[in-house]
């Protein structure tokens, strides 16, 4: 399939609207197709501004002289928005500014970190340390304390564990949830401050 089609006094682009999955379709009206449009008239704008209300073979004209596409822009509007401009250098321009926005996009996740309310020493710095890793890459950290049988009791134990924790990483991190509890386990959750 051609993309372009050469004719007299200008060029013509055709898009192509074959539907697959997972493809976006553009569904932008361009040159010819826009006399698919109930309305006689469009409002014209270029560049340099508004050109004025016409009818749709006369600015057809007026963009093939320039070497230039008619864009609808605007279809809801009365009358429709069309404008004078590089199609192919536009959808290129806004593509680029769409993969510059992907990449400068960052992805927050949550890490989980699960501890018992009687932890040891040993282990609550492990973990400690674990989840200032974490807050250093940018991500939430969940901090879970899972009581078992008769540790259920002594819910205590796990604040005052979560609270230690947060506490020791105030520096680097700021309580998102406080510690409340959910079923059998007290949950709280640490976001980079």
């Amino acid at each position: 399939m051609q993309d372009r089609d050469r004719q007299k006094g200008g060029h013509t682009i055709v898009n192509q609207r074959r539907e697959s999955p997972g493809r976006v379709v553009d569904k932008t009206r361009v040159n010819n197709q826009i006399r698919l449009i109930k309305s006689k008239e469009i409002r014209v704008v270029a560049d340099e501004g508004q050109i004025g209300i016409m009818d749709i073979d006369a600015a057809l004209k007026i963009a093939g002289e320039r070497d230039l596409d008619l864009v609808e822009i605007s279809p809801q509007a009365e009358p429709p928005v069309c404008k004078i401009m590089d199609y192919r250098k536009f959808k290129f321009e806004e593509g680029k500014k769409e993969r510059k926005a992907k990449k400068n996009q960052t992805t927050l996740t949550l890490k989980e970190i699960r501890m018992r309310p009687m932890i040891d020493i040993h282990d609550y710095e492990f973990k400690k340390r674990n989840a200032r890793k974490f807050l250093d890459h940018g991500d939430k950290v969940k901090v879970t304390i899972r009581f078992r049988g008769r540790e259920f009791s002594r819910q205590d134990l796990g604040v005052s564990v979560l609270n230690r924790l947060a506490l020791e990483l105030a520096d680097i991190a700021t309580v998102e949830s406080q510690p409340k509890m959910d079923g059998r386990q007290m949950v709280m959750v640490l976001r980079a401050s």
